[in-house]
């Protein structure tokens, strides 16, 4: 696997910005420089790579802002706020804990995600820590989440990224993200606590001789990005800037269903009808995207009555094609509020 790195160049300019302490960009960068790197590099090998950032939330492409993010905490704190174009829930970030991207040329998402997984937690378990992965996106250490990741596709290229919390201000992670009830009870810090591991409660090393540990374990090359990348990178990243990726477009609809489907994950959908009939829908949540959304989805939905024949016959067969782990029947009741 090759190492991406940033060159010195960039590191000096970002830090006489005064933009970030060590690595010198906001989170939007690395987002664009994932893209970058499975668009344009087009590498044979897989690569990877580290970064950090000064507190922010991090946002699911299918998620609803307003639901997740509690935005007056973010704006009284100074914590930044971003969308990705992967799925999954929300996440904060600061510079106690270390991001992790993975780009591979790898087209089977499923496979791709659990490799990658098992990858990271048999690094911890190098260091004699007991990491587990579990579920559809986390990797455990006794019960508790020290790892959070989503993926997306784009044609010729999977990427994978994630959280590694060594260390982080709770504070911030309970005030920033507005949990569901069916995630969690309690917003307090205990609470959220009593769910997250910490690493440096595992091991002796610090967070840069943890970061270097990782590198050598899965890293056997290492490619510096030109000064020319860099500015192709910044281009990129004014999508991840834009008011309308950011915020997208949040129609109102006369039917909304929410909840959790298991092995799924948190689902919200919203339905304008007439007469019976779906006339618009979109769908928002954590959930992993393996498909076509709006092509074998929301299109399908658009012109069909709400009943269960109805739906039978226009959804296609296999939704976990499109959404991971979901289940026709399932989605159709849940679609008819049959849900208890």
């Amino acid at each position: 696997m090759i190492y991406v790195a940033l060159p010195d160049a960039a590191a000096r300019e970002a830090k006489a910005d005064g933009r970030e302490k060590t690595e010198g960009r906001r989170l939007s960068f690395y987002l664009a420089m994932e893209e970058y790197v499975a668009r344009r590099l087009n590498t044979g090998d897989d690569c990877f790579f580290m970064w950090q950032v000064e507190p922010t939330v991090i946002f699911g492409r299918n998620q609803l802002i307003e639901n997740e993010v509690n935005l007056d905490y973010c704006r009284q704190r100074g914590i930044a706020t971003f969308r990705r174009k992967s799925g999954g829930g929300c996440v904060y970030a600061d510079m106690g804990n270390v991001m992790l991207s993975y780009v591979t040329r790898d087209e089977n998402v499923n496979f791709t995600f659990n490799k990658y997984i098992n990858l990271v937690a048999l690094v911890l378990y190098k260091l004699g820590i007991e990491a587990k992965a579990s579920g559809r996106n986390d990797i455990l250490i006794e019960g508790r989440k020290v790892s959070g990741n989503a993926f997306y596709h784009i044609p010729g290229h999977s990427i994978v990224h994630g959280t590694m919390l060594y260390d982080t201000d709770m504070e911030n992670m309970v005030g920033a993200i507005t949990p569901s009830n069916a995630k969690l009870r309690s917003k307090g810090v205990e609470s959220v606590r009593q769910h997250i591991a910490l690493l440096k409660d595992y091991t002796s090393l610090s967070l840069d001789e943890l970061k270097a540990f990782v590198r050598r374990e899965l890293c056997q090359t290492e490619m510096v990005l030109t000064d020319s990348d860099i500015r192709s990178i910044e281009e990129m990243e004014q999508e991840y800037l834009s008011d309308e990726f950011v915020y997208g477009r949040n129609p109102r609809y006369s039917i909304t269903r929410r909840g959790r489907l298991e092995g799924v994950g948190e689902l919200e959908v919203r339905m304008e009808l007439k007469n019976g009939v779906v006339k618009r829908a979109n769908v928002l949540g954590d959930f992993f995207v393996v498909g076509d959304v709006d092509g074998q989805l929301l299109s399908r939905l658009r012109g069909t009555a709400l009943e269960v024949e109805a739906l039978r016959q226009a959804l296609p067969e296999r939704l976990d094609d499109v959404i991971l782990h979901l289940d026709r029947e399932a989605f159709i009741a849940f679609l008819m509020g049959r849900r208890d």
